[in-house]
């Protein structure tokens, strides 16, 4: 987890020194004038990007262009696992709720298919870069109907879920963990690099497919390695497979 031991909120010209500075005091963490931690929340004029020393290049989150613009157009519709997986089928178009958010790329393409999506993340660095490109995305005119559908909380799931009352619930809650990281670090790509240094590993999953078993209307969907032991000692009801990825169905 981001602390303000290692991470500053800085501006990249002094016209944005305002905006980075209301930023640093919503999120606790310190304006930096000479970006000297290792990590920094850059406010630039163009998005809001996160800066790591080791990592070289920024990252930011864009749902308009590169890979998220990519899967929107050439992704596979309602035919690509993802959909299948949340049963999105026979014109039926569920209500999510996506629990561990990250980057927002499942959402943003369920989204795209027409679902009703919340995405909880619980690390407020990456909400904030969640929130940011959900606000850029609304000023497009090609996503500003997609992103309408999208609804961005920074907290905890289980405590989002256990607080919902029965007209709340979703039809589907999805469920994302972390990954566990591999031994050659090369071969995680820069962005999940950046994930697993920042929020962790995933310790509270068995408590979270528990609590959203017993919240979700029809099903829950969990993402796995395609070869990654179920998520828990609980057998899923069924499976859906991709190139990579398995998503264990719960119903």
């Amino acid at each position: 987890m981001i602390t303000s031991q290692n991470c500053s909120i800085c501006a990249a010209s002094e016209s944005l020194r305002d905006k980075a500075q209301n930023l640093s005091k919503i999120l606790g963490l310190p304006f930096d004038v000479e970006s000297q931690t290792s990590m920094q929340l850059m406010v630039t004029d163009d998005h809001i990007e996160l800066r790591v020393a080791d990592l070289g290049s920024p990252i930011w989150i864009d749902f308009t262009e590169g890979k998220n613009a990519h899967r929107r157009k050439f992704g596979g519709g309602r035919g690509q696992a993802l959909a299948k997986a949340v049963s999105l089928k026979h014109g039926k178009t569920p209500s999510i709720i996506d629990c561990t958010a990250g980057y927002g790329r499942d959402a943003f393409v369920l989204a795209t298919l027409g679902c009703k999506i919340t995405l909880i993340e619980r690390n407020p660095i990456i909400a904030t870069l969640l929130q940011d490109a959900l606000e850029r995305a609304k000023s497009n005119p090609e996503t500003a109907e997609i992103t309408e559908r999208m609804r961005l909380h920074n907290t905890d799931a289980k405590d989002y879920l256990q607080a919902l009352d029965s007209q709340q619930k979703p039809d589907v809650i999805y469920i994302d963990p972390m990954y566990p990281s591999r031994a050659k670090s090369a071969l995680v790509k820069k962005e999940m690099q950046l994930l697993h240094q920042i929020i962790g590993p995933d310790t509270d999953n068995d408590s979270l497919l528990t609590i959203a078993l017993d919240v979700a209307l029809k099903r829950v969907v969990v993402k796995r390695p395609k070869t990654a032991q179920p998520l828990t000692k609980q057998k899923p009801s069924s499976f859906i497979e991709s190139k990579n990825t398995r998503y264990d169905i719960y119903f």
